[in-house]
């Protein structure tokens, strides 16, 4: 998809609102919107965005693991089970 292909000016959009925003809901294509001719913002549709974030926030725990990893943060599987098996044993007990 390329975004050129939706742009759109502030004066369109407010004489349009309702409508690019049902197209945008519809079509899931997001609108570039241009002020004096130059790019300014974009609008997409609400599930879209939801998208994107839950996909960056699975990119930042990605790096973090890596960097864990690279920093030597680590412990083998057995012991991490085995750490949380004995907390989960000590909070039974309390």
């Amino acid at each position: 998809m390329k975004l050129s292909e939706s742009v759109m000016p502030i004066s369109e959009v407010k004489a349009h609102a309702s409508q690019m925003i049902h197209n945008i809901s519809v079509n899931r294509k997001p609108v570039i919107i241009t002020l004096n001719g130059r790019a300014k913002a974009i609008v997409q549709d609400l599930h879209s965005y939801e998208q994107t974030q839950e996909s960056l926030a699975m990119l930042k725990i990605i790096a973090l693991g890596r960097e864990d990893v690279r920093k030597g943060r680590l412990m083998p599987l057995h012991k991490a089970f085995d750490d949380v098996r004995l907390q989960i044993r000590s909070k039974r007990a309390a």
